[in-house]
């Protein structure tokens, strides 16, 4: 009973003062609110990476040649490209793999009377399965027409939306280049990943971009799929090891291409975007501790306000404990309070960020727990002072107080 009656004169103050009570907790409500929402934001940001570096292919390895630039300052070489001799070599000789060729060039494409310059990539079926990228409707490559670089091609969704203005491309004619080529596909829709429109491509037979596009033989790149997950790691040092032995690399002499594997990227990035959510939680959580203090601040001026009411008190019997404990529910509250309407307010926050942004929405139960504890935690730590000098006073003292 003395517990309720406690809890009742702590409401009963704080509601006398109500513009004082929310300016009080609106540092617990600002310092909440920017914990949870700056570090619900850092998780959804890592899971966004995560998603687009898996969207554009499982397991996967780009091959490239030259080598890879290293930090902003880096300097990248070139180098002679591969040779499709060189994916066979990869196809037959590294297991558990799949791979795909890609000579990749930008050419003009004509459809009616739009136009526009358009990334065309040269390739093989296989490209759908490594690069996670398949068919929406139509059909895929013949043997005969990527044996003869036959001149057909499978759109993205883009190209439909904005060059055939949504009207049916299969079995339409466009012109690629100066090659006409026949609509035999169109691409499931991907939307953008690491920063490129994915739908905003055209693929065609390798052969046909080598004789007909680029007039070269070679291939601008290799993408192998590790069938197995784990193996990425194993499958590099192979396709290494064969190229340098194609390649004619002499012992201890510099690749002149390299392996980038995609589950590395994803790793750095997400390490790069989990210590960036660690400090913006950390600089957010110092407004927590401005919160605390400005109750502690109002607490102390609240005991000063109320001297007489405690020496009252306390001549007609309340012990000491009783005035710190309800000073200290009251700081408690108004933490409780503000960490409350806090939570709100990051959640609701996070989502809004999130949507604008086109972002997945990642909610961590934890995180709220635990920015909840910590605005709790406040109105323990910085109300025990107030309700502490408070309990102490000498009631002929209090009572003396004007």
């Amino acid at each position: 009973m003395r517990a309720l009656d406690t809890l009742g004169m702590s409401v009963q103050a704080i509601a006398r003062n109500k513009l004082r009570s929310f300016l009080t907790t609106l540092g617990i409500i600002i310092g909440v609110a920017s914990v949870v929402a700056m570090v619900h934001l850092g998780q959804s940001a890592t899971r966004s990476v995560t998603e687009q570096i898996a969207s554009i292919g499982s397991n996967l390895l780009f091959v490239m040649p030259g080598t890879a630039q290293r930090g902003p300052g880096g300097v990248r070489t070139n180098a002679e490209n591969f040779e499709l001799a060189d994916v066979e070599a990869i196809r037959n000789e590294v297991d558990g793999i799949l791979v795909a060729p890609a000579l990749t060039t930008s050419a003009t494409v004509v459809i009616g009377n739009a136009n526009d310059t358009i990334s065309v990539i040269g390739t093989t079926n296989q490209y759908f399965a490594v690069r996670n990228h398949y068919l929406a409707y139509g059909r895929e490559f013949e043997a005969t027409e990527l044996s003869s670089g036959a001149a057909v091609c499978i759109i993205g969704k883009t190209l439909i939306d904005e060059m055939f203005l949504g009207q049916e491309p299969l079995g339409s004619s466009i012109r690629v280049g100066r090659t006409a080529c026949r609509v035999i596909g169109v691409l499931e829709e991907k939307g953008e990943s690491m920063g490129q429109d994915r739908d905003k491509t055209i693929l065609m037979p390798v052969k046909a971009v080598q004789r007909r596009l680029v007039g070269e033989l070679d291939v601008s790149a290799i993408y192998v799929s590790a069938l197995a997950d784990g193996t990425t790691g194993t499958v590099q040092a192979q396709i290494e090891s064969l190229l340098r032995q194609r390649r004619g690399a002499s012992t201890g002499a510099a690749d002149d291409f390299y392996v980038r594997d995609t589950q590395d990227i994803a790793q750095a990035l997400e390490s790069t975007t989990n210590t960036l959510t660690i400090l913006l939680g950390a600089i957010a959580a110092v407004s927590l501790l401005v919160g605390g203090i400005g109750i502690m601040n109002i607490m102390l001026v609240s005991v000063t306000e109320r001297t007489r009411e405690i020496g009252i008190r306390l001549a007609i019997g309340a012990r000491a404990r009783d005035v710190l404990t309800q000073f200290l529910v009251e700081s408690i509250a108004l933490s409780t309070l503000g960490g409350f309407i806090g939570l709100i307010l990051g959640v609701g926050g996070t989502w809004l960020v999130t949507w604008k942004l086109d972002m997945p929405l990642v909610i961590s139960p934890p995180v709220m727990l635990t920015g909840f504890s910590f605005s709790v935690a406040i109105g323990i730590i910085f109300g025990f002072f107030p309700a502490r000098k408070a309990a102490l006073l000498n009631p002929i003292d209090a009572l003396r107080h004007e």
